[in-house]
């Protein structure tokens, strides 16, 4: 079943002025090759986009992401984009704020950047084939943790601290049909890690 495109943390979001010019074009370079790959889009059939991508910006905590609903265009202006400034995990809440509402895995997200400093660049997308393939054979999230909540938050350090997750960045989430994610020391890390998993065995 899929599970995708519904905001499950407390948002706060408010109405603000886009990301700047350089920081959309540095997302979309990356975001542009994973939609042309099908690993963002949209499930027609159902009408809920999947698939998103951030990288860190400014202060401590801020990052921006592509907003909610937005997988299935293929060309993202500033007005997709929401600047996330700030969240609590055990709370699960995100405060937002852009032309657009923040990805409904903005927390996911928020919990993978917390894990280390040094990561810049985060990317969730879609993938029957290679979920299928590489599930429990690349770091796996428990099957009964479901996406954008605290428990997932919790997962991702697991992941980090028990496996080679640290190393490889590619995690599969078992209790999110098709989901992926993957991060990096920069968007080109983050994005080549998904893009060179097609057509491995």
């Amino acid at each position: 079943m899929i599970d995708e495109g519904y905001i499950k943390f407390d948002i706060d979001w408010r109405r603000g002025p886009p990301p700047d010019a350089q920081t959309v074009a540095d997302l979309n370079r990356w975001r542009k090759p994973l939609y042309e790959a099908g690993l963002i889009g949209e499930y027609t059939d159902l009408g809920i986009g999947f698939g998103n991508i951030s990288m860190r910006s400014g202060a401590a905590g801020h990052f921006v992401i592509s907003g909610t609903q937005t997988g299935h265009l293929g060309d993202l202006g500033p007005e997709h984009y929401a600047l996330v400034t700030g969240y609590d995990i055990a709370a699960n809440r995100v405060t937002c704020r852009g032309h657009v509402k923040a990805s409904s895995e903005s927390m996911t997200h928020a919990a993978i950047y917390e894990l280390n400093p040094a990561i810049t660049g985060v990317v969730h997308v879609h993938s029957a084939a290679m979920w299928n393939r590489l599930i429990n054979r690349l770091p796996t999230t428990n099957p009964d943790v479901a996406y954008g909540t605290p428990a997932m938050a919790q997962e991702f350090r697991r992941l980090y601290d028990d496996t080679d997750f640290v190393d490889k960045g590619i995690a599969i989430m078992a209790g999110h049909d098709e989901g992926i994610i993957s991060f990096g020391a920069d968007l080109a890390e983050a994005a080549g890690r998904i893009l060179d998993l097609r057509g491995r065995n």
